[in-house]
């Protein structure tokens, strides 16, 4: 059975453009607010964690390049990776953290919710790094 019989197949740039530009907008407008409300993302991190603010501006810029370059789609797939590797640690430091100790179950269940969103982003961006965000097709011109 050919691909096209098996799955709904709908081959069209904007649709590429929409999801490049979904994906992305939560990293551009984080990275933006990173510089912009420095002190409560550095409250966010675990007190363990040494130079909290230098990391907080760092996480901002490979947000802002990561996402930069996935909805431009120059190195889509560096992209892919910065913003995945982005992920990870504030994935697992802020909401993993906040998920097991936080005082009260709605905070659980917010945390939890948070922690799940990076995980299913992180996946995301894995694809990215995989396939690119062009159409195979026109990968191949």
């Amino acid at each position: 059975m050919a691909r096209s019989e098996r799955d709904v197949f709908i081959l069209h740039p904007a649709i590429a453009v929409a999801g490049r530009v979904m994906f992305a907008l939560i990293f551009f407008l984080s990275g933006l607010t990173h510089f912009t409300d420095l002190a409560l993302y550095t409250s966010l991190m675990p007190a363990a964690i040494p130079f909290r603010p230098f990391w907080v501006i760092v996480s901002a810029i490979v947000e802002l390049i990561g996402a930069a370059m996935i909805v431009s789609n120059r190195y889509a797939r560096l992209g892919g990776w910065l913003i995945f590797i982005f992920l990870v640690p504030v994935t697992i430091t802020v909401h993993g953290v906040a998920m097991t100790t936080a005082p009260d179950e709605q905070m659980r269940r917010i945390q939890t919710s948070f922690f799940l969103k990076g995980i299913t982003m992180a996946g995301a961006a894995l694809l990215i790094t995989q396939f690119g965000v062009t159409p195979r097709e026109e990968r191949a011109r």
